[in-house]
């Protein structure tokens, strides 16, 4: 029965949780009121049975627990009494059974912990917390910070929120384009951390990925409207973590694009990123979440490395790049040019990059670096590539590609000895 129990509260911890932060109108309490309504269900489910709708049964109990915490709290502390009388006054209203929002507090909770006010780094570690429920320890880990650090962090952010009187809700629709960036920006983040680990052994962190796609479909569900670019994002996600069986062997090392079994992307995932995708081109306007989901359609079409259309895909960074004019993006554009067998190559690619070198763009990037040491090792220049190697190699800390690109040093290494 309590495993039962246990795995009824995983799969609605966090709706419960999403509307007792909007009825409590306090992070904290509302975390101790989930706690004390779990520990309830416990003591009482086996005896009662589970109620046939568990969701409100835990809203329930969580803000009667809250309540009487603020009755006992209110003895000593008098600043207690406005918030306890705000609850008191609605709780004979309040029907949970009744609640048809409870799907909507998790969009208010997600745009609370995105608010502009708050920093990115901060809006990051709240969303993981808060929405999707991880411990502080685990966001550390991700992030490669301390405990302690991370803490504070989110004590700061939920201290703007209540000092700041933001509102635990979905914004106006006027605000809804620069609010809901913030929120998909955050989701983006946090794909990109589980997808590619920035630092340590650990290559992949799945439960990051699936934690943002999972967020990024509960946004294409509850947006009063449909989006072009929540709808770009998740078929981005959804067509990157395709590959995600294929990106690593059994010993946990990298895989490149052009070595992976393409038998092990998931083609179900394949299929709906693609109608993601196609809804949101259709739907426009075109963002930038909408241009990379498609050049990832583009290598999920591709039937083998060699068939992908390169051509198209240097066009769509050409375009991603005059909405987005970053040098990472004409980074990606000058791999894919790389990669044409007209009006292309490594050679003209190599040029690209170097120009972004010139502007001092980039410098500490290592990807620019690998990538301008795999154009030289392409164009038989070993010891060249291999100096820009040892110059990626000191700018990663990730675990995988420390050992991928000391691999490609030794190659280099013995090319060119050979060559001399």
């Amino acid at each position: 029965m309590q495993t039962g129990i246990e795995q009824i509260y995983q799969q609605v911890a966090r709706q419960v949780f999403a509307t007792l932060v909007r009825l409590l109108k306090d992070f904290d309490l509302a975390e101790d009121a989930l706690q004390d309504a779990y520990l309830s269900a416990l003591e009482q489910w086996p005896h009662d049975g589970i109620p046939h709708n568990p969701a409100a049964w835990l809203i329930s109990a969580g803000r009667f627990k809250a309540i009487d915490q603020l009755r006992r709290r209110s003895h000593f502390n008098d600043n207690l009494l406005p918030q306890l009388t705000d609850l008191e006054n609605g709780f004979y209203d309040f029907d949970p059974e009744r609640e048809l929002s409870i799907h909507d507090d998790q969009l208010r909770l997600i745009f609370t912990c995105c608010h502009p006010a708050l920093a990115q780094e901060a809006q990051l570690a709240l969303t993981l917390r808060e929405v999707c429920g991880l411990t502080t320890e685990a966001i550390a880990r991700a992030f490669v910070s301390k405990a302690p650090a991370i803490a504070q962090r989110i004590v700061r952010a939920k201290n703007k929120i209540r000092d700041a009187n933001i509102p635990y809700e979905i914004p106006a629709q006027n605000q809804l384009p620069e609010r809901l960036n913030g929120v998909l920006k955050v989701i983006y983040l946090l794909f990109n951390e589980g997808y590619s680990a920035a630092s340590g052994d650990e290559t992949l962190r799945n439960d990051l990925s699936s934690e943002a796609i999972r967020l990024a479909r509960l946004l294409c569900a509850l947006l009063p409207q449909e989006h072009s670019e929540s709808m770009g994002l998740l078929a981005l996600l959804l067509l990157q973590d395709a590959r995600r069986a294929a990106r690593i062997d059994e010993q946990g090392e990298l895989i490149l694009l052009e070595d992976q079994n393409r038998d092990l992307w998931n083609r179900a995932q394949i299929r709906e990123g693609l109608e993601w995708i196609t809804r949101a081109l259709q739907l426009g306007p075109v963002g930038s979440y909408s241009l990379q989901a498609a050049i990832a359609a583009v290598h999920a079409e591709a039937r083998d490395f060699a068939a992908t259309d390169w051509r198209q895909i240097a066009a769509l960074y050409q375009r991603l790049y005059t909405q987005e004019p970053s040098p990472v993006v004409a980074l990606n554009h000058a791999v894919a040019v790389s990669m044409m067998t007209e009006g292309g190559g490594p050679e003209v690619a190599l040029t690209l990059v170097d120009e972004l070198l010139s502007h001092g763009q980039l410098d500490d990037y290592h990807l620019l670096h690998a990538a301008r040491a795999d154009f030289l090792r392409r164009l038989q220049r070993p010891a060249e590539a291999l100096h820009a190697y040892e110059k990626a190699l000191s700018l990663t800390s990730s675990g995988s590609e420390l050992r991928f690109l000391q691999r490609r040093i030794d190659e280099c290494r013995q090319a060119a000895d050979k060559k001399n």
